[in-house]
């Protein structure tokens, strides 16, 4: 007789399986993939090593995963601090503004998502999800050139060309002290430079300036 998974089994299954991805994201959100092994995987999740390797072929496709996860809940939070209410202007000087602010508040994770060397299996998902923000930029750069907020422009051009911009600023802050919690007003003079360099990337129209309170990604002001 065949075997046949019975609803409680998927369950468990399931349920182990986000586990272990649980737990892989929080050690990458540490210590970044380099720090990242499948033995502190297990650990964490409570199970054998042997049994990470049921729901992942290696390594390589675990962290690939992580990577997945955790950049498609930031191109959500970034489509949605473009696709909000407001003007096109204000709506990319937020975007732009809540993800340093992210990057900086988490900064290993971010490290590794932006720029951590990794396996060619994550190379290859950061050259995807760095399509994906071009395209949440180049649809509001549109929008703002049509509006005749921005210069006209090719929208597909200065949208890669701004995530990469954003990508290589954020890389060496990450890495130093000014990513530090008591850096703190290192951090708000090197996030608000970068919004007003956005907005003159793709030709702001509109004089738009940085706000005057400096945004938390925890709703309150610094």
């Amino acid at each position: 007789m065949a075997y046949r998974e019975t609803a409680k089994t998927r369950q468990n299954r399931e349920s182990r399986y986000e586990s272990i991805l649980d737990a892989a994201l929080a050690i990458t959100a540490n210590k970044g993939f380099s720090g990242t092994t499948v033995a502190a995987i297990a650990r964490q999740a409570g199970v054998a090593t042997g049994s990470v390797y049921r729901y992942f072929p290696g390594k390589a496709e675990l962290l690939s995963e992580v990577f997945r996860v955790a950049s498609g809940r930031e191109v959500e939070r970034v489509r949605s601090d473009l696709e909000g209410a407001g003007t096109p202007a204000t709506r990319l000087a937020k975007a732009v503004r809540a993800f340093a602010w992210r990057a900086f508040s988490g900064r290993e994770l971010a490290y590794a998502l932006i720029a951590e060397p990794s396996d060619p299996l994550v190379e290859e998902d950061r050259l995807e999800y760095r399509r994906r923000y071009a395209a949440l930029f180049a649809a509001v750069i549109t929008e703002g050139s049509q509006q005749g907020e921005f210069v006209p422009q090719n929208a597909a051009l200065s949208a890669s060309a701004l995530v990469g911009a954003l990508a290589e600023s954020l890389i060496g802050p990450l890495a130093s002290a000014i990513a530090s919690n008591s850096d703190r007003a290192a951090q708000v003079d090197w996030i608000e430079q970068l919004v007003l360099f956005s907005l003159r990337a793709v030709g702001d129209l509109t004089h738009a300036e940085p706000s005057g309170t400096p945004f938390n990604p925890h709703g309150k002001p610094l």
